[in-house]
């Protein structure tokens, strides 16, 4: 109920807001798709929101301060298609104020971490479509509440991130706080990006986290591989994922193709294969088809991640696969 109220105060407020800053946007995506899932245990067809990319709206704007500073904001919300849903948290995606100038740009709030970062630019779907590398986050954290965040200017091409976030857990219990840094190199065709985190999140001590990513064009083809790695606190916990994949024009579209490997100490492992399209109609909207299979090993567990869907196997060892067909529109 809360949320309902809070939702309509924004949407009443938007003409105030408008007249007063000019530079506010309202923008959004809505994607749906008609899948064929097979969780290794049984097959059915689903209706989805968010196979390529999540369903979405958002506020967005800055102000000019003068002397090359600005005020900047972001709020964005989830939203599924297939039932007008709106995510648990109203504006969970993305919810950030801060300030941007000659030093780089300062958010406070619910923000993307480093590793986030250097996973999404090295991702050749942009963590679109089943078996992009958002399932290493099943692990790995993505977005960070409570959370300071840094990005400088760039430097010869080069940035530097870094964040705090705050666990702000009751006296006794482990902090949660988790620190992150990143750099990344952007020139041309070439980008090379690193991150690691640290979260004292485990009364057996401190869950590392860390990203390598790199990618390249080669004229129209657009090559791009990461590693993903969780090492939480314990034996046989460590959580490895790499991806390589590949994009190339084709007509009015895009052909995409990426491999992927999944791997825990304790000898689960999972290898990935998907392949997709997507033919643009308009500068906003396309269509798309794809599919993707994940190969467990008796021990393996791991899923297929879409933008905004998770295929779990049915059980562990057996192997899920998906055929989907969709349209994306963006405004």
């Amino acid at each position: 109920m809360q949320q309902k109220l809070l939702a309509a105060a924004l949407f009443t407020c938007l003409p105030i807001a408008a007249s007063a800053q000019t530079n506010v946007q309202i923008y959004g995506v809505l994607d749906a798709a008609i899948a064929s899932e097979d969780n290794g245990v049984a097959r059915r067809t689903v209706l989805n929101s968010g196979n390529q990319s999540s369903s979405r709206f958002g506020f967005r704007g800055t102000e000019d301060l003068g002397n090359g500073l600005k005020a900047l904001f972001n709020l964005e919300g989830g939203v599924a298609i297939d039932t007008g849903a709106g995510d648990s948290a109203l504006f969970g995606r993305r919810a950030v104020v801060g300030l941007e100038g000659g030093f780089g740009t300062v958010t406070v709030g619910r923000e993307y971490s480093p590793i986030a970062a250097v996973a999404s630019s090295t991702d050749i779907t942009g963590q679109g479509f089943y078996g992009s590398n958002l399932s290493a986050f099943n692990y790995l954290t993505r977005r960070l509440s409570n959370s300071v965040n840094y990005k400088s200017a760039s430097m010869s091409g080069f940035k530097v991130l870094a964040a705090y976030a705050a666990g702000e857990a009751t006296p006794g219990q482990p902090k949660s706080n988790l620190k992150g840094v990143g750099l990344e190199y952007a020139q041309g065709r070439l980008y090379l990006g690193a991150a690691y985190h640290t979260n004292d999140n485990n009364v057996l001590g401190d869950t590392e986290e860390y990203a390598f990513g790199a990618g390249y064009k080669f004229g129209e083809l657009d090559v791009k591989g990461n590693w993903l790695v969780q090492d939480a606190a314990g034996r046989n916990n460590k959580f490895t994922q790499y991806n390589l994949g590949a994009a190339y024009p084709i007509g009015a579209g895009r052909l995409f193709v990426n491999l992927q490997q999944n791997r825990i100490e304790n000898g689960a492992r999972g290898k990935g294969w998907n392949v997709d399209y997507s033919h643009s109609l308009s500068k906003r909207t396309s269509l798309y088809t794809g599919y993707a299979r994940l190969d467990n090993n008796d021990k393996g567990n791991f899923s297929l991640n879409s933008s905004s869907v998770r295929l779990a196997p049915g059980k562990i060892g057996v192997d899920p696969s998906v055929f989907n067909i969709g349209v994306r529109h963006s405004f």
